[in-house]
């Protein structure tokens, strides 16, 4: 309780967490990087077509608003979600788009209703950048599922205060945003690490918080990628009894040194049958069609059963009788609200539990891409935004 209460009230006020550190010595010519009344110049990766294919793209940003920050893009990692959304595996997508939600860098300008942030913050911007900020859901931490249907996701979504009328991501040397949508990065984080916590951390931390196991239980986690990797790690540093199940047999030592207590290669399905009924809580981040009930059996009768993972058009096919016999039960989640997205980030940095990252140049993308769909990715591709 004490926990959700800070949520709320961390949402409410808007703040966030603030970051006690000494104003960084900009030059006058540095705080006036650009011309804020005019459209930002920008540069970046973009699909042109629903192929899966990046190319170099340049494009502008919206001017930057009373509440809005510029970030100089320093790192954006790579989420299976962007595949997906360029390749319109989840609907029909205008292009050209820029991909890219787990976004780091440093504020090159502020508009003047801006406290949140000051020139030479370090700022992150993760899978939204707006919302109504008036229902319930946006008052309480929750922006991400607002009541009125109004978040803005971070790429692909239709934007009137867009030069290219839709929202464009990461992948890019700058972004503008909406101060209130965008979290501190402490110092004691090296930005490239920071980057996947804006969406493979909070996508993982959220529900692994809210199915409240104790110290001790037994914690599944299917899919040991981007997000199952973060998920091992934040599970064992609650204190859990990690079991990983992945159909990788080359990920097994890594598995166990995120401090999993036992890997289980799924190369046939019948693999799960002698963890029946072992585990207290399963957080699954497949984004793929797959045997839910099978997986599901593996947790205690009336436990519970997260999925994370987004499939192509969103959907699972799920065996009614076969999950109704596991007694368990199922829910999914999406990200994480505002105030918990800047929780994450904190207790990532406080606590040490770095993503494992490969730092790569914008001319590689698409090579990543091809690694990520053939699950060769270890385990998260960060893009050095200066290669833009």
């Amino acid at each position: 309780m004490e926990r959700r209460k800070f949520i709320e009230q961390t949402a409410i006020a808007d703040a966030g967490f603030i970051i006690a550190k000494p104003f960084n010595n900009f030059s006058q010519d540095q705080q006036k990087i650009k011309d804020m009344s005019k459209n930002i110049p920008s540069r970046g990766y973009a699909a042109k077509d629903a192929s899966g294919r990046l190319s170099p793209w340049t494009f502008e940003r919206r001017p930057v608003g009373d509440n809005d920050i510029l970030i100089d893009i320093k790192y954006a990692s790579i989420c299976h979600s962007d595949i997906h959304q360029m390749r319109g595996d989840w609907g029909k997508q205008p292009y050209p788009q820029v991909p890219g939600h787990e976004i780091v860098g440093i504020v090159a300008a502020v508009g003047k209703n801006v406290t949140k942030f000051k020139v030479g913050d370090r700022a992150g911007v993760g899978c939204m950048v707006d919302s109504c900020m008036e229902c319930e859901s946006c008052k309480h931490g929750e922006e991400h599922y607002c009541d009125h249907g109004a978040t803005v996701f971070t790429y692909g979504a239709p934007d009137k205060t867009s030069p290219s009328g839709i929202t464009q991501g990461g992948y890019s040397n700058n972004i503008v945003v909406r101060d209130h949508f965008a979290v501190h990065i402490p110092d004691h984080i090296k930005l490239e690490d920071a980057a996947p916590l804006l969406c493979a951390g909070i996508t993982t931390y959220s529900p692994l918080m809210n199915a409240r196991f104790k110290i001790g239980d037994k914690v599944g986690v299917a899919g040991i990628g981007g997000l199952g990797h973060l998920a091992v790690k934040l599970a064992v540093s609650k204190g859990a009894e990690v079991y990983a199940f992945t159909t990788s047999p080359s990920k097994v030592k890594d598995i166990l040194a995120f401090g999993a207590k036992e890997v289980i290669v799924v190369d046939d399905i019948s693999k799960l049958k002698p963890y029946r009924k072992k585990l207290d809580y399963m957080i699954s981040t497949i984004p793929a069609q797959f045997d839910v009930a099978a997986y599901a059996s593996t947790v205690k009768p009336f436990g519970h059963f997260t999925q994370v993972g987004m499939p192509v058009g969103f959907e699972l096919t799920l065996s009614n009788i076969g999950l109704a016999n596991t007694r368990v039960n199922f829910n999914a989640s999406l990200i994480g609200g505002i105030p918990e997205t800047q929780e994450v980030v904190h207790y990532c940095a406080d606590n040490k539990i770095i993503p494992s990252i490969q730092v790569i140049k914008a001319q590689q993308i698409n090579e990543a891409w091809t690694k990520v769909l053939n699950k060769e990715a270890r385990y998260r591709f960060v893009i050095d935004a200066a290669s833009f």
